[in-house]
């Protein structure tokens, strides 16, 4: 079995990216952005996804976290679709349920090879988190899903902390992920009639 790791480098004017992801690893982090919240919700992501997962970020954080954060979900998508290379022998399709405290998160995954996201949480939540803008999560899973071209699907059923709101949604994401990715030992190629999980097969 081939190692199933990717490596993204993304460098832009607003930005310097850096993301590797081992998605057969124990769940080690080593996540560094600027952006305190953001930090623990990537190794929330990585340590119950049981990837190991690095992220080093610089940004332009005198303007906002804004581009930082972007960037780094466009960069972790990318590096996570490189991982999980042709898919061959996953299972695809995964889904938890996940509280925390009074928030409970629903999430459910396709390794479709097409990008879609259907999120919904709680309306009147505290804008913010220290620095961490609350309207950015729905932002972070755009930019991850296109990324990672996967159909995801989160919805926070409940949930008053806006911090609860958040992290259940990485945690449901994690355990979706590491489902989904997971080999099923009675498939023996790709979990798809059309034979590809490839974003150029429509």
């Amino acid at each position: 079995m081939s190692a199933r790791v990717g490596r993204v480098e993304r460098v832009t004017k607003e930005s310097n990216v850096l993301v590797e992801i081992d998605l057969d690893g124990s769940g080690r982090t080593q996540i560094t952005t600027g952006v305190g919240f953001y930090d623990h919700m990537l190794s929330q992501l990585g340590r119950h996804g049981l990837f190991d997962l690095t992220v080093k970020t610089e940004g332009d954080l005198h303007i906002d976290p804004h581009h930082t954060v972007e960037d780094t979900s466009i960069a972790l998508g990318t590096a996570f679709r490189q991982a999980l290379g042709d898919a061959k022998g996953v299972r695809r399709f995964a889904n938890a349920l996940v509280p925390l405290d009074e928030a409970l998160a629903r999430v459910a995954v396709d390794l479709a090879g097409r990008a879609y996201l259907v999120h919904t949480e709680p309306e009147n939540l505290a804008p913010m988190i220290g620095e961490y803008e609350t309207a950015l999560t729905k932002h972070i899973w755009e930019s991850f899903v296109n990324a990672a071209q996967i159909c995801l699907h989160i919805d926070v059923l409940r949930g008053r902390n806006a911090h609860h709101v958040a992290e259940c949604q990485f945690k449901g994401v994690a355990r979706a992920l590491r489902d989904a990715v997971a080999f099923d030992p009675r498939e023996t190629g790709v979990p798809s009639t059309k034979g590809t999980l490839s974003a150029d097969t429509r």
